[in-house]
């Protein structure tokens, strides 16, 4: 099959190029990369797919290093198909499986499991994360080794701190030995203390148990300090607050290990989302206060924050509308939103469009060490088709995703991904 992309305006970080080109698709591979050319009538074959990008971003297929795919063990909240599918609509070709699943992925026959299950079912490539520790209890190492070669990215007791410093401090010194990625999960529970939102003035007025800031800022201060210890590479899940960015700015000016990822509500919404005790707010570390979205806006504008994750949580209906806020499960649906949200940040000029696409792309590729995040030729065809101008107003009834949960609905949202190529697929797209 053989696909020509013309006239779209193409950002490439691998190629550090954005500007108009043309992209030729064969047999699922980046045939010709032809900058600032016209190949439409340039002695192309005629059996071929043209596709005209005029006045849309053709961009790298992104790449999520934060998805919970819930399968196996969860499949009412989400499966590997329709975990997939919402993937490919937000325009993510790659996404990285979070382990806290049932049984929890601290073995290599359920790493095992996944993979299998994409390969029958899955609509874009996963990439299996496996939990630090057995059953992610914090106690004992999971084998590591052995996942690592049943083909676990990296590893992460998410949803759960390794709260256990000197488990921390083993985790990092043998993943080193296998240049292994330790994802951390920066949650002090003792500090934290079962809040469920962020603590204060609201908290206190809604009558909630808070979360404090410092329960994060506290665990990421540690996992920094074990990463300069051992040299081994620890990346921290979710960002959330104005003392994790400084540490980790400051941490990477002493040139230690740590890299670092945030969410798009962690930018987009502050603590009185939850007003109205409302559920589909509710996450885990909580939604902060307006000093620490502007923090993490400047921290993705200077480097601290590396990376833009969606966290992907999805949950039954009922987990989230029938519960008391206390007793909710936390999480967004966040896979088909990421984007919209994430795009604001270059038409609000807290970064360039190379920046942006950077932080969905080849950061994450980078860090991870795979392919990925690129369209030279020869690599396989991974890429999205973004309308930025378009807007529409969120409906999550309609989203791909099992998981109909978030805070976003009814919201006008500018900016869709109307195409995603993945190898010889070729999807289309209406705005959810």
């Amino acid at each position: 099959m053989r696909i020509l992309i013309t006239g779209g305006h193409v950002i490439d970080p691998s190629q550090e190029f954005a500007g108009r080109a043309d992209i030729v698709i064969e047999d699922g591979l980046i045939k010709t990369f032809a900058k600032d050319k016209k190949l439409r009538n340039n002695g192309l074959p005629e059996h071929i797919m043209v596709i005209d990008a005029a006045g849309m971003w053709v961009v790298p297929g992104l790449i999520d290093m934060h998805t919970h795919l819930r399968e196996p063990g969860y499949e009412n909240k989400e499966t590997i198909k329709t975990g997939t599918m919402a993937a490919l609509r937000g325009g993510f070709t790659t996404v990285c499986a979070m382990p806290n699943t049932n049984p929890v992925n601290d073995n290599p026959g359920v790493t095992e499991f996944i993979l299998k299950k994409a390969r029958a079912e899955g609509n874009a490539r996963v990439l299996p994360i496996g939990a630090v520790t057995k059953g992610q209890m914090g106690e004992e190492l999971a084998p590591i080794y052995m996942m690592r070669e049943a083909g676990c990215i990296a590893f992460s007791d998410d949803g759960r701190p390794v709260a256990n410093p000197l488990i921390m401090r083993r985790a990092l010194e043998y993943a080193k030995g296998l240049d292994a990625l330790i994802i951390s999960h920066a949650e002090d529970p003792l500090l934290s203390g079962g809040g469920v939102m962020n603590e204060g003035l609201l908290s206190a007025t809604m009558g909630l148990k808070g979360s404090p800031a410092i329960a994060e800022e506290v665990m990421i201060y540690r996992d920094i300090a074990l990463s300069e210890l051992t040299g081994g590479r620890v990346h921290i899940a979710h960002v959330s607050t104005l003392g994790g960015v400084r540490v980790i700015r400051q941490a990477k000016e002493r040139g230690v290990a740590v890299t670092a990822e945030t969410c798009p509500h962690y930018f987009s919404l502050t603590q009185e989302a939850v007003t109205g005790f409302n559920t589909h707010a509710k996450v885990n570390p909580p939604l902060r206060t307006q000093k620490d979205v502007e923090a993490i806006k400047e921290g993705l504008k200077d480097g601290a924050i590396d990376i833009i994750a969606t966290d992907h949580a999805p949950h039954g209906r009922a987990e989230k509308a029938s519960r008391q806020f206390d007793d909710a499960p936390p999480g967004i649906s966040g896979l088909e939103t990421a984007l919209p949200l994430s795009l604001a940040l270059v038409e609000k000029g807290v970064l360039s469009e190379m920046e942006l696409i950077r932080k969905l792309t080849r950061n994450p590729a980078r860090i991870l060490r795979i392919d990925g995040g690129t369209l030279m030729e020869g690599m396989p065809a991974e890429l999205a088709i973004v309308d930025t101008q378009r807007r529409f107003v969120l409906k999550a009834g309609s989203f791909m995703s099992l998981g109909k949960n978030t805070p976003f609905d009814g919201m006008e949202l500018k900016g869709a991904v109307v195409k995603t190529i993945f190898g010889e697929k070729v999807m289309e797209w209406q705005p959810a």
